[in-house]
């Protein structure tokens, strides 16, 4: 059965979305005016490397069965759509196109499904035991999610790395690290089972007989999601310094006892929020994948590049921790040079 998919964000939402396409269903970027006017002319490249071949292939949107379009915020209707996936940075979520379209979203009761490495203010709510309302100011603006019915909010970690090619137009993504998109389930085991059927579809893609990485793996745990939270605040929160920005492997690798610290305290977070140890990814693992990690992460940067807003995953970990009674001086002190890092950047705004 072919589904049509809403993707709020072309760049990572791509990548996603090629998958989709792979396996024959259709699917809707959402995006601004002028990147959905090149997606519409010229379709979108996703270079993923497949295993045991050395260089990356080019996987475009003209050559699958799925059809893909592209549309501004005010054209879409979303009740058109079985599934919408978010794919926007959080602080994207603030401007008022988007503000009106996940209002209509929330209003058409579409299941929406976060591929952002922040989670959507409505998920936390369905994680038993937390207090969501005291973890608001971790989020830059709450206006998108005000609609929202929790158990029609799921998260899924964003654990593929990619990234724009400066040289290259918008439509093209290159894939660094073409791991699995991880998802928890919806509250409503109908909206779970769409997350299933995709599942099945993009795990039967094969080109030239081979299988193509990325695939998307659902759980039956709310947790599984958040063990991208260790390596987040290892590595790439680390990548921002008081002066500058290094790369992921440098934080995590340039000291390896800390960096060994921080993962296990915010590890131990995540199963006290009620995780099973054994879905946690181990340090070294985590370690062995930072070695190929040679750029800073998106938010360095962004905030090395004047950004004001940056995800405030750093931020949501401190304040579960203080929740918690969990005592992470470390992650606080990443919580603390990001926080001077945009405020400097406000300031020279100013």
């Amino acid at each position: 059965m072919s589904r049509k998919i809403l993707i709020l964000g072309a760049s990572y939402g791509s990548l996603l979305g090629t998958k989709l396409l792979m396996a024959g269903h259709d699917v809707t970027l959402v995006c601004r005016q002028k990147t959905a006017d090149l997606i519409n002319a010229e379709g979108t490249e996703v270079r993923i490397k497949l295993r045991g071949e050395d260089t990356h292939r080019a996987f475009r949107s003209g050559d699958f069965s799925g059809h893909l379009n592209a549309k501004a915020p005010k054209d879409v209707t979303p009740s058109d759509y079985d599934l919408v996936c978010l794919a926007m940075s959080e602080p994207q979520y603030g401007s008022e196109d988007i503000r009106n379209l996940m209002d209509a979203i929330a209003d058409a009761g579409v299941p929406a499904m976060s591929i952002m490495n922040m989670p959507p203010l409505p998920y936390l709510k369905r994680i038993p035991g937390l207090d969501a309302d005291r973890l608001a100011s971790a989020f830059n603006n709450l206006e998108g999610w005000r609609k929202f019915t929790p158990g029609n909010v799921t998260l899924c970690s964003p654990d593929p790395q990619a990234f724009r090619p400066p040289e290259e137009k918008p439509n093209v993504l290159h894939v660094g690290l073409p791991t699995n998109f991880k998802s928890a389930p919806f509250e409503d085991p109908r909206h779970t089972d769409i997350l299933r059927e995709l599942e099945e579809d993009i795990d039967a893609i094969r080109v030239d007989g081979k299988e193509v990485p990325v695939k998307l793996r659902v759980f039956d745990s709310l947790y599984v999601p958040f063990a991208k939270w260790a390596m987040l605040l290892t590595g790439n929160y680390r990548c921002v310094m008081r002066n500058g920005v290094r790369p992921i492997r440098e934080a995590v690798l340039g000291d390896v006892e800390t960096a060994k610290s921080i993962y296990a305290t915010v590890t131990q977070m995540v199963v006290q929020l009620g995780a099973e140890p054994d879905s946690q990814v181990p340090f070294e693992k985590y370690a062995k994948a930072a070695e190929g990690l040679l750029k800073p992460s998106s938010a360095a940067r962004a905030i090395d590049s004047g950004s004001e807003q940056i995800e405030r995953v750093d931020l949501l970990v401190s304040l579960i921790a203080d929740q918690l009674g969990i005592i992470a001086p470390a992650v606080h002190e990443t919580v603390n040079t990001v926080n001077a890092r945009l405020a400097e950047n406000r300031r020279e705004v100013a």
